[in-house]
């Protein structure tokens, strides 16, 4: 009984394997959009996009060019984005001085996708309720 349930075990092991590449075969080449940046913060776009470009010309059978037209194919165009805000809330009672939240630090995000005619506008506005949310949330007396 032991023996079967060992030989059904290995059996089922190697039933996962395959030889076959793990990248698309016919693309040799892939171009690179560079990435949007809508935040404050200047140069986080170029990074992304040079670590994309390194991570694929290391990882995969891909070489990267810089002319879109001599690319097999194109990638480094998000499907989908997030917008992430973060405010730090205090809630003092002005007739007796309490404070009743104290700088607490709370962040709300929201995923959009300009490939659903959603853009940052779209996103942000999202983002912001989630945020009013939170912060009516922690207005609430505790249990």
């Amino acid at each position: 009984m032991l023996l079967a349930g060992g030989i059904c075990a290995g059996l089922c092991g190697c039933a996962g394997y395959t030889n076959t590449a793990l990248y698309p075969q016919g693309i040799g080449s892939v171009y690179v959009e560079m990435f949007d940046n809508q935040s404050f913060r200047r140069g986080v776009e170029f990074e992304l996009t040079d670590a994309l470009a390194k991570r694929i010309e290391a990882q995969t059978p891909y070489k990267i060019v810089s002319d879109r037209d001599r690319a097999d194919r194109q990638t480094g165009r998000a499907l989908e984005k997030e917008v992430q805000l973060q405010a730090e809330v205090s809630w003092k009672n002005l007739k007796t001085g309490e404070l009743l939240i104290n700088y607490k630090t709370v962040s709300a995000s929201a995923s959009y996708s300009e490939w659903q005619n959603q853009g940052f506008a779209y996103g942000s506005a999202l983002a912001a309720n989630n945020l009013a949310k939170r912060i009516v949330e922690m207005m609430a007396s505790d249990w």
